[in-house]
């Protein structure tokens, strides 16, 4: 019903009067995966026509017959960040002008003033955790830095967290390692385990059911969304900074050293020490380089 609705939407028109009914269906399709539940951006709702009139912890986002709402300059890019938040692409100006007709219409609520939203269930320990599943928790949480449409205006070391792809990719250093959460940088940040911990926004910090599903994706192979694990990043460059908790260990996270592993000014046991390496071909990390920090 909510596909049907968008889509009677777009055939009547982008100038045609719309009501809550279309329009919430584009908000469920482009805008809820963020803006909804108790951990909504600002506490900004975009599942109901009440959570929309309610507005952000900011005050309004949009107002009867008002052009220069801020919902509206987020949606047309007039102001930063474009939303939404994992654009580009953002909404086409179809899309855009649908919401600015209901806008001038004065925000009608139509037959319902709530748009149903599917209730995302969270896999309890042991289950399986899909991409589909921590999803949400990057939008809601890292794009807004961590991504091209960064309010940094770059997402800091090139690492876009927007895509499994990019999250895959990382920035200049891996940031997940496909079985091992203790060598992935952005379970350190999130856990607390690195420096700066994330969100750099916080505290407050994500909470602990999201930081177990991140965990848990990643300790699973960081499967896609149909289940299927990521491959082993084979030579690709991690940097690791923390407590080393044995002389090949920091903070839980094992890695070799040989004759060619350059080692500087030798950390000791309980020392703060940094670790840059390579992925091998069984998943393990080489160092290159082991230095006291």
């Amino acid at each position: 019903m909510r596909g049907l609705a968008l889509a009677l939407a777009c055939l009547a028109g982008p100038g045609a009067a719309q009501d809550f009914d279309q329009i919430g269906a584009l908000f469920v399709d482009r805008c809820v995966m963020c803006h909804s539940g108790e951990d909504a951006p600002l506490g900004l709702r975009l599942d109901s026509l009440d959570g929309v009139l309610a507005g952000s912890e900011n005050g309004p986002v949009v107002a009867a017959g008002d052009m220069a709402s801020p919902l509206l300059q987020r949606l047309r890019g007039e102001a930063e960040p474009q939303m939404p938040l994992d654009g580009p692409p953002f909404l086409d100006p179809d899309q855009i002008a649908m919401v600015e007709a209901w806008v001038t219409a004065g925000m009608p609520a139509g037959t319902a003033a709530t748009t149903p939203v599917a209730e995302r269930r969270r896999p309890a320990p042991g289950e399986p955790v899909l991409f589909s599943d921590v999803q949400p928790i990057f939008l809601k949480a890292c794009v807004k830095c961590h991504s091209d449409n960064s309010k940094l205006g770059a997402p800091p070391e090139g690492l876009r967290l927007d895509t499994l792809e990019n999250i895959l990719t990382g920035g200049e250093w891996l940031a997940v390692l496909p079985g091992n959460p203790e060598m992935s940088e952005v379970w350190r940040r999130v856990a607390g385990l690195a420096d700066p911990r994330m969100p750099f926004d916080g505290p407050p910090w994500l909470p602990d059911e999201d930081i177990r599903l991140i965990r848990d994706w990643i300790a699973q192979g960081a499967p896609n969304a149909e289940g299927v694990a990521a491959p082993i990043p084979v030579g690709a460059s991690v940097r690791l900074r923390g407590i080393l908790t044995d002389d090949t260990e920091i903070d839980g996270a094992r890695f070799t050293v040989d004759a060619k592993t350059r080692v500087d000014d030798r950390p000791g046991v309980g020392d703060e020490a940094e670790m840059r390496g390579l992925v091998q071909p069984d998943g393990s990390v080489r160092a290159d380089r082991l230095r006291d920090r």
